[in-house]
C-alpha cells in the first residue's frame, strides 16, 4: 500500500527535514503535495515539486497531512484537511493539550492512538527527549520532581533565526560587533534565557510546555516540573541538564540499565575519557542520547543526568513521520 501525502510548511525547516525523513526511511508516498508560500518548487528524488498555497479543497485525497507550521495555521487549515478525509500529525501547540487529540511520542504511548483520531499532536522538541528519559524511570522508581534547564539550539527558531545567526557572527568576526536583527537579542556569541513569551507568572510560553506536555504523555499529573529554556548559539540539537527526585530508591548503575535498554535511547557516559552527548556529535542522529549520569547528593533519592538530541529529527519531523509509520502498520492490520 502506498498513501497520498501532504506537507503543511514544505518549504520551512522541519518541512525539510520531514522530506528527507520519508526519503531516508523509504515512507510509501504515491503522491506528494507541498504547501507554503506559493511561487516555488523543491526537489524532490530528483524532481521539481511545486509548492503551492492552501485552498478549501488541497486536501483531497489526501490520507496524511503533516503540519509544520505555527499554531495559527494549523487551527485555521486541520479542520479543513480532516473534513476532506485526512488524517492530520500537527507539530505545533495548537492542539496538544486539547483533551480529545493524543499527544504522542511512539516509544512511549502510541496506543493513545485511537481508530477514530484524526488529529495527532507530536510534542515540544524539549518535552520529547525528556519524557523519553523519564518514562523508564518514573516506571521503576516513580518520579516525584523534576529540574530542567535546557539549552536550545538556534534551529528551534527556524531558518530566519539560523541565517540571522551566521549573520551576525560574521558581523562580530570581521567588525567586532554584535547587533540583533530581527530577533529581540543576538543569537551568536550569547545565552538568551527566553524561548517564547513569558506568561503571568514570569514563566515562558516554552516552558509551560514542557510542565503540561510531559505529564500529558506519561499521563501522570503529580510529577513536579520546574523547567528554565534557554537559547544557545548551536546549530541543531537541543541539550538539556535535568534533575530527576524519585519516590523510591534508585541507583546510578539502574538508570544506566533502564536508560540503555530503552527503545530511542543511547547512554555515551565515560567522563573519565571524556565521553558524554554534545550537539555537534548527536546532529543528524535519531536517538536521545544521555550522559553525565551521576547521584544527586543532596536529596535522598536523586540523579543528575545530561540528554542530546537532535531537535528537527527526533524533536520534530522523525517524531511526526514515527507516528504516520505506527498509522499505516494499524490500517495494515485493519486490513
Amino acid at each position: 500500500m502506498k498513501y497520498n501525502i501532504a506537507i503543511v510548511g514544505a518549504t520551512g525547516i522541519v518541512g525539510l527535514e520531514l522530506l528527507k525523513i520519508l526519503d531516508e526511511r523509504r515512507f510509501p508516498v504515491r503522491k506528494l503535495r507541498l504547501f507554503a508560500s506559493a511561487g516555488r518548487s523543491i526537489k524532490v528524488k530528483g524532481k521539481r515539486l511545486r509548492v503551492n498555497k492552501i485552498t478549501d479543497g488541497s486536501f483531497a485525497g489526501i490520507d496524511i497531512a503533516f503540519f509544520a507550521v505555527d499554531g495559527a495555521i494549523s487551527r485555521k487549515w486541520t479542520p479543513v484537511a480532516v473534513k476532506s478525509g485526512a488524517v492530520v500529525i500537527d507539530k505545533s501547540s495548537a492542539f496538544r493539550m486539547d483533551k480529545n487529540v493524543p499527544l504522542v511520542i511512539p516509544e512511549i504511548n502510541a496506543d493513545a492512538i485511537k481508530p477514530y483520531h484524526r488529529i495527532i499532536a507530536s510534542p515540544n522538541c524539549t518535552t520529547t527527549p525528556l519524557a523519553m528519559v523519564l518514562k523508564p524511570l518514573n516506571d521503576y522508581a516513580k518520579v516525584k520532581r523534576v529540574v530542567v534547564s535546557t539549552y536550545q539550539a538556534v534551529s528551534g527558531a527556524g531558518l530566519q533565526a539560523v541565517r540571522e545567526m551566521e549573520q551576525q557572527t560574521k558581523h562580530f568576526i570581521t567588525r567586532s560587533t554584535l547587533h540583533a536583527l530581527r530577533s529581540t537579542h543576538p543569537y551568536a556569541f550569547n545565552a538568551i534565557p527566553q524561548i517564547d513569551s513569558f506568561c503571568d507568572d514570569d514563566y515562558t510560553g516554552e516552558e509551560v510546555k514542557m510542565i503540561n506536555e510531559t505529564r500529558k504523555i506519561l499521563d501522570d499529573y503529580y510529577i513536579m516540573i520546574t523547567p528554565t529554556c534557554v537559547r544557545v548559539p548551536v546549530y541543531c540539537g537541543h541539550s538539556e541538564s535535568v534533575n530527576i527526585e524519585t519516590a523510591r530508591p534508585i541507583t546510578v548503575a539502574a538508570v544506566r540499565k533502564l536508560l540503555g535498554r530503552a527503545t530511542g535511547i543511547k547512554v555515551i557516559d565515560n567522563p573519565a575519557q571524556g565521553l558524554y552527548p554534545m550537539p555537534i556529535e548527536v546532529a543528524g542522529e535519531d536517538d536521545v542520547f544521555v550522559g553525565r549520569i551521576r547521584r544527586d547528593q543532596s536529596v535522598r533519592n536523586g540523579v543528575n543526568l545530561w540528554l542530546v538530541s537532535d531537535n528537527l529529527r527526533k524533536g520534530a519531523a522523525l517524531n511526526a513521520v514515527q507516528i504516520a509509520e505506527y498509522l499505516i502498520g494499524k490500517w495494515k492490520d485493519e486490513r
